[in-house]
């Protein structure tokens, strides 16, 4: 990870071990951090709006339409577009993270596409070359200043990733990986609200789309227990959030439907162990 990936992200865990991150970066918050109650955008617009905020008028905003390691959290569409019109207001870049919900997680190819906006630039990343090592800035044209070779490196062209990343994209010639996704994540979704309501006492919350799902316990540590568990009966899935309070369900998006189903019932058997003590 560079030193300037560094500088835009929330996780502190990363970001305070490393000296000469870059200090130029503000963070706010996102949609819904706040409660349902505040709109964040208008926080930010007032903020950037006055000069005397001390937050300088930001080269650029940085967003995830659907946030990973922060905890599964999905900014709405109106929430998207209010932003993007902060930014055309105050001739701000709209650049948004795609790397782990971009290249058909959510469904569409974009996680943005439900909201209908058009970023300045796009950064894609993880599966767009099926684990192979590369990623991808999408920008206007005008907005490329370099020249050939300008912007280079030691490991950058692995050709056997563009073969990867082309035979990626030769899934999107139809519909039907999309609609597969959302096959997919209409039987997460039913399974993890089965879950959640199985047993109240856990005060469990679900939330995603597509192939991209959260499920948050309140309880402390309650989270990376389920984790292990899972782990002891053959199954990996990771902790996100603030306080790894959130269960992240990133299966493949061309998971068979029987191992789906056979992982979300070793999810369901963790957490029955757990809630019996």
């Amino acid at each position: 990870m560079t030193l300037g990936s560094l500088a835009v992200t929330g996780n502190d865990f990363y970001r305070n071990e490393y000296d000469g991150v870059q200090g130029n970066t503000s963070f706010f918050p996102f949609d819904g951090y706040l409660g349902p109650d505040v709109d964040t955008i208008d926080y930010l617009r007032g903020f950037i709006s006055d000069g005397g905020s001390g937050v300088d008028l930001p080269a650029a905003i940085i967003v995830e339409a659907v946030q990973g390691e922060g905890g599964v959290n999905i900014a709405r569409p109106a929430w998207l577009r209010k932003l993007e019109r902060l930014c055309r207001d105050f001739d701000i870049l709209l650049i948004v993270d795609d790397i782990q919900m971009g290249n058909g997680r959510t469904g569409a190819f974009f996680s943005f596409e439900e909201a209908a906006i058009r970023p300045d630039m796009v950064i894609l990343s993880k599966s767009i070359a099926g684990g192979l090592p590369m990623a991808i800035l999408l920008m206007r044209p005008e907005l490329d200043r370099w020249r050939p070779g300008e912007h280079t490196g030691t490991f950058r062209g692995n050709n056997l990733a563009f073969v990867a990343a082309t035979e990626l994209l030769a899934y999107w010639d139809d519909d039907q990986l999309s609609k597969s996704v959302a096959y997919r994540g209409e039987i997460m979704d039913k399974a993890l609200q089965g879950i959640a309501t199985g047993y109240p006492e856990l005060s469990m919350a679900v939330r995603g789309r597509g192939m991209i799902w959260g499920l948050e316990f309140p309880q402390r540590g309650l989270a990376a227990k389920v984790s292990r568990r899972c782990f002891e009966s053959g199954l990996l899935i990771e902790t996100a959030g603030t306080r790894n309070q959130v269960l992240k369900f990133l299966p493949p998006l061309i998971m068979e439907e029987d191992l789906l189903r056979r992982g979300l019932r070793i999810i369901d058997d963790a957490i029955a162990a757990l809630a019996r003590g």
